[in-house]
């Protein structure tokens, strides 16, 4: 199932994530829009958050 990507940017515009404008969302690829979403909404990706092991500093 592919998203709305249209659908994605206008959220996105109207609610830009911190650090970012609604004109850096505009001149955003589609393939950068749906890499942002992704890891904006994978709560996968915060289960082993804080966890021994790997870091990057």
């Amino acid at each position: 199932m592919k998203p709305d990507i249209e659908e994605l940017r206008k959220k996105y515009i109207e609610n830009p994530p911190e650090g970012m404008t609604s004109r850096d969302i505009r001149h955003m690829s589609e393939e950068e829009l749906l890499d942002m979403d992704y890891f904006l909404n994978d709560d996968e990706l915060d289960d082993d958050f804080g966890e021994e092991g790997f870091y990057i500093f």
